[in-house]
């Protein structure tokens, strides 16, 4: 199941900006890219509340994969019979699309846990390794997507569709979800954790809520412009041949894999350094991230760099949503953990990451899509733009080392 959910994420989240780019939509990307963080707002919340009082959870997966994979393929099919796309061509399908997936991201894993408790396994201890393969399937779809030479046209859609579909009939075999016969007399405010917001009162954790935001800006930066910027590069001369060039998917899934690989690192610098500095390390890894693609280029050995900024990904993304998902857990009461963990999800994949590529857009507009017509110019401006961006995180690193006090009693065991 995990490797079929991410599978549907990974065959189109890292390339699909490739494609816009080249039909004339560069422009838009920042659009399609934010759609995900602003449904992430409410429809995960929603979806929740209907698999918790009426519909088995494994059943609501299904549906909205079925929903999802339908839309997904309405945006194909536009595309493949269309000569010139325009924007709302297909943006309201891929809108569609993605309301649907990505309440899915938690239904998967109620469902994972739920069939991991009738077979009386620990959680704790049995979900990460099987968490391991929905990063295995995200790049293993972006390499099908890659090696069949899809990662610059909308068939990338229809893999995703496909992958879609599949996913919602294996979940109709995975085991029943109870939904609750409570007739408790919670607000809609309270079902949708709206009541948690409390949370800002206190100045610690108001501090962290917000610079949680801030990281999260940089989150879909990278899934919405590092394959056009680095595809660019196949139309100068001397670079019209080498491989991460024409292979940018296959360079971008070494992030993923960096990632599945740093998860493990994380209960040793939360023990040894505390929130602050995991944070802080993570912030910092940003900076890494976005300066390392600025000075790189597709040839030895300047590739060096590209494949460094892959690397630190891992800990750019892991150290700061893993840590700080333990962070909320050890600090909130028992009885507002989840929503404790659906306002901070808010924080950093609603309102960051929406904000946080809206505004990147602007910057790569302005930069690296003002001249159109002149390759060398356009390159220019990404770089600029990726500066401008690691720029931004190293303010936000050291603004935050001065802020936010780290408690020496806090280090999680």
């Amino acid at each position: 199941m995990g490797l079929l959910q991410f599978g549907v994420w990974g065959a189109y989240l890292t390339s699909m900006s490739g494609y816009l780019s080249k039909i004339g939509l560069g422009e838009n990307i920042g659009y399609f890219y934010s759609v995900q963080g602003m449904v992430s707002l409410f429809m995960p919340a929603l979806i929740g509340i209907l698999a918790d009082r009426w519909v088995q959870a494994q059943r609501m997966l299904s549906i909205c994969h079925a929903a999802a994979a339908a839309a997904m393929m309405g945006v194909g099919i536009t595309c493949a019979t269309n000569e010139t796309i325009a924007f709302w061509d297909i943006f309201p399908l891929y809108t569609l699309s993605v309301m649907f997936y990505m309440p899915t991201l938690a239904l998967t894993l109620t469902v994972s846990y739920v069939a991991l408790e009738k077979h009386g396994m620990d959680k704790v201890k049995s979900y990460p390794p099987i968490r391991v393969f929905s990063t295995v399937g995200f790049i293993l779809a972006m390499w099908l997507v890659d090696l069949l030479g899809y990662q610059s046209s909308y068939e990338q859609f229809f893999v995703c569709a496909v992958l879609g579909i599949v996913s919602s009939v294996y979940a109709l075999f995975m085991p029943n979800c109870p939904v609750s016969n409570s007739q408790d007399n919670k607000s809609l405010a309270e079902r949708l954790g709206l009541n948690v917001f409390f949370l800002f009162k206190e100045k610690r954790m108001r501090q962290f809520l917000i610079f949680s935001m801030l990281l999260g800006a940089s989150l879909q930066i990278t899934n919405s412009y590092a394959n056009p910027y680095i595809s660019d590069f196949v139309k100068l001369e001397q670079y019209k041949d080498a491989f991460f060039a024409n292979h940018a998917n296959l360079l971008i899934s070494l992030s993923q894999i960096s990632e599945a690989l740093c998860i493990l690192l994380i209960p040793f610098f939360l023990k040894r350094y505390g929130i602050k500095y995991v944070m802080a390390m993570a912030m910092f890894a940003w900076v890494l991230r976005f300066g390392l693609l600025a000075v790189g280029e597709p040839v030895w050995p300047s590739i060096t760099f590209w494949i460094l900024s892959m690397i630190v990904y891992g800990v750019a993304f892991d150290f700061f949503n893993v840590s700080g998902s333990l962070f909320i857990d050890t600090k909130i009461e028992k009885q507002y953990r989840s929503s404790a963990q659906g306002l901070f999800l808010i924080m950093t994949n609603g309102l960051g990451a929406t904000i946080g590529t809206l505004i990147a857009q602007k910057v790569v507009n302005t930069f690296a899509y003002s001249d159109m017509g002149n390759i060398d110019i356009r390159i220019q401006g990404w770089q600029t733009s990726w500066i401008i961006f690691a720029s931004f995180m190293l303010i936000v690193t050291v603004v935050f080392i001065i802020l936010f006090k780290n408690d020496k009693q806090e280090k999680i065991e």
